[in-house]
């Protein structure tokens, strides 16, 4: 071990590897998990299922829920600390659908959890290396229990599935040992996770335990080895960072942080202090009281434990303001520091518990906000996650000469501030506050970010967002159509269908929806009706969902949707075709009220839509006024560059009673406005000949993550 050493690190015993997952009612372990580092731990999804009081093989994200894990360490007493879903990796059957009663192998089905644990972090966790065919391993039950561990052998693998048979003696793998880590003494690594057990066959009358048979299974237990979980989780980012490797010696961030010790701490005594204080703050343990860190291993040690730099710089901020400046641009040359220190995360994650759920649920709005020019969102189903990304992102780029910039994660955080109430509000301030001091951040730039962010407040409380249901249809066969739903009261989706399988007509998914509607309670002070947003691929852009009628004989009105509410439609599929456009629909989307809109006719093709659009952020609006023939690639094309608000016809007729009719009509008020058309050609078809459609892509209101087949290209 170095100067600067890792709780945890080198130990042979399986038992203090493992996390108690347990249930927050009653502190009862559920099952099993481990540190990968930090502050975040791994376990299977069903424990988490399990502990939050869920049927075992849920898929549906359980949101920010608390569960409760202990933690244990040679060094201290055992831990309890609270912890919320950072990564949700669903059960899922072998063609993705979800788990069906009666399975008894399957995939995904992990967990990672973000967990409130000290300043400092949790301790170490074990090193991990890929599962191979005859390894002895180790798993404990997930109460800790040292003498609750199992002994087995990897005895078949395929990939995504290890087979494990367990000694037969000492103690059986059952109900608790899932999500424990599989600990192999030989490659002193996990290699694994305990995923399910086969358990003795029942009475299928009684469901008690049938006599035993030489013929039954025993001690089978199934896993997911290590590479199939780094498989999972890569993708997320999860495993970035998380055991970084010590630095080159010719790396410049390296050789320039050298350099910076040996001048910062030209003697022994204040680099053993500076250092003693470092790995206090770190969570770590440190070598001798006299002899100090060579500049050397100080440097490795910043450059290895992500949030270490940000730890010194605070040290460094208040008597050596110039010093702390040149840490931070040596350490800006390399990708492993964070950009807070341990007490900064530890401290904006406690004010975030107490953020209304609300504002948490608000959160990807207040990004998209603050960071109007943000390529895209990760793919991250929770808001803590979100919030990890933002931390690796540079500054805002408003900054003056020689200035910093300002962070985006602090952007972002004083949107959050300005969305909740007292005393939240000041808390997150204040942390805002104390973060751009240690950077060196002028207090003028800061606020003029905490002005912006209440500029928007205001904005959003003069633009309410309305309720709206969303409905993702999707063709099957002539005439039948699967939906899912969900539906947006202000504080985030809320999924309403989860049958994608039945298939109905346009009458029978008209009285669907309209069930749903019925079912909403509008606000009290919004008497507009709810917007009802059709998710469909790019083939079904054309789709009549606003003609569907529910032709009931016990009806007293027919309810035809497009005539009661304003209807939409939004092609995700499209919009996110092209990432590099994605930046162009954010920026488009925060000009709404003052773009500017083009009118596409006859003598425009797809081409010269191109060329007009790539680069004229302020349209913001296209009418597409063609015949059918060039029309939908047209649509299609605006749609792939970002354009958040398309008007078309989708009749055959020449020039387009529906355009002229919207032109007049502001672009915030479309959604209504066709509304009204399409009750005026109900009860006025001469008059109002045409059958409008209105693409509109919010850059505000989040989509749930769709499952779409890829097209073929058109022609």
């Amino acid at each position: 071990m170095g100067w600067f050493g890792t709780a945890g690190d080198g130990t042979g015993d399986a038992s203090l590897h493992v996390v108690s997952i347990r249930r927050p009612v009653d502190a009862k372990a559920m099952g099993a998990g481990f540190v990968l580092g930090g502050d975040t731990v791994l376990t299977c999804a069903h424990v988490v299922n399990a502990a939050l009081g869920r049927p075992m093989l849920t898929s549906r994200a359980p949101g920010p829920d608390e569960i409760m894990v202990e933690v244990h360490d040679d060094d201290r007493p055992s831990q309890r600390y609270g912890a919320r879903v950072a990564h949700w990796i669903a059960p899922r059957a072998h063609d993705g659908g979800p788990v069906r009663p009666g399975d008894d192998e399957w995939l995904g089905d992990l967990a990672v959890l973000r967990v409130d644990g000290p300043a400092g972090g949790l301790p170490a966790g074990p090193r991990r290396t890929a599962m191979r065919v005859g390894q002895d391993v180790e798993a404990c039950h997930g109460s800790g229990v040292e003498a609750t561990f199992a002994l087995l052998t990897v005895r078949r693998l395929n990939g995504s599935r290890a087979y494990l048979d367990g000694a037969p003696t000492g103690m059986a793998v059952g109900p608790g040992y899932s999500g424990s880590p599989l600990w192999c003494e030989e490659e002193k690594a996990v290699v694994g996770l305990v995923v399910a057990h086969f358990m003795p066959p029942v009475d299928p009358g009684t469901g008690a335990p049938r006599p035993s048979s030489t013929q039954d299974l025993a001690r089978r237990s199934w896993a997911a080895p290590w590479q199939r979980v780094e498989a999972e989780l890569r993708p997320l980012g999860v495993l970035d960072g998380l055991a970084a490797e010590p630095p080159d010696e010719d790396d410049h961030a390296f050789l320039l942080l050298v350099q910076a010790i040996e001048d910062i701490f030209p003697s022994a005594s204040s680099r053993v202090e500076s250092a003693k204080r470092l790995a206090r703050s770190c969570g770590v343990t440190h070598g001798s009281d006299v002899t100090p860190p060579t500049p050397e291993e100080f440097a490795s040690f910043l450059l290895t434990h992500p949030r270490a730099l940000a730890a010194l710089v605070g040290n460094l901020r208040r008597g050596a303001p110039r010093d702390a400046d040149r840490v931070l641009a040596a350490g800006a040359l390399s990708r492993t520091p964070l950009l807070l220190s341990p007490q900064e995360y530890a401290t904006l994650r406690k004010h975030l518990r107490d953020v209304e759920a609300d504002v948490l649920a608000r959160i990807p709005e207040a990004v998209r906000a603050a960071l109007p020019h943000l390529a895209a969102l990760p793919g991250a189903d929770t808001a803590e996650a979100l919030l990890n990304h933002l931390e690796a992102l540079p500054g805002d780029g408003h900054a003056g000469d020689g200035e910093p910039r300002v962070p985006a994660l602090l952007r972002v955080m004083e949107y959050v501030s300005a969305l909740s109430a007292n005393p939240v509000r000041p808390h997150l301030r204040f942390w805002a506050d104390s973060v751009a001091q240690r950077l060196g951040i002028p207090r003028a730039a800061l606020g003029e970010r905490r002005s912006d962010a209440q500029d928007w407040v205001r904005s959003l409380r003069a633009r309410t967002a309305r309720v709206r249901v969303l409905v993702q249809v999707t063709r099957v066969g002539r005439a039948r159509h699967q939906l899912r739903i969900w539906c947006d009261e202000g504080a985030g989706l809320r999924q309403i269908s989860t049958d994608s399988v039945t298939s109905h007509s346009a009458s029978e998914a008209a009285r669907e929806v309209l069930r749903v509607l019925d079912s909403l309670a509008p606000p009290a002070d919004d008497e507009r009706p709810p917007l009802v947003e059709v998710l469909v691929d790019r083939s079904g852009l054309n789709l009549p969902v606003d003609e569907w009628t529910a032709r009931d004989p016990e009806a007293l009105v027919p309810g035809v949707l497009g005539v009661e509410f304003p209807l939409v439609v939004h092609c995700p599929e499209l919009l996110r075709r092209h990432g590099r456009f994605l930046a162009h629909w954010r920026s488009r989307w925060s000009r709404l009220d003052s773009g500017k809109t083009l009118v596409v006719s006859d003598s425009m093709d797809r081409e010269a839509i191109y060329s007009r659009l790539v680069n004229q952020l302020d349209t913001v609006r296209v009418c597409v006024d063609v015949p059918p023939g060039p029309r939908d690639g047209i649509v299609q094309t605006c749609l792939a560059l970002g354009v958040p608000v398309v008007v078309w016809d989708r009749g055959r007729d020449g020039t387009s009673h529906t355009v002229r009719y919207t032109a007049e009509i502001a672009t915030p008020e479309l959604p209504d406005g066709v509304r009204d058309y399409r009750a005026h050609a109900k009860a006025n078809p001469p008059d109002f000949p045409g059958r409008p459609v209105l693409a509109w892509a919010d850059a505000d209101r989040t989509v749930p993550r769709l499952h779409l087949t890829e097209p073929q290209e058109s022609a």
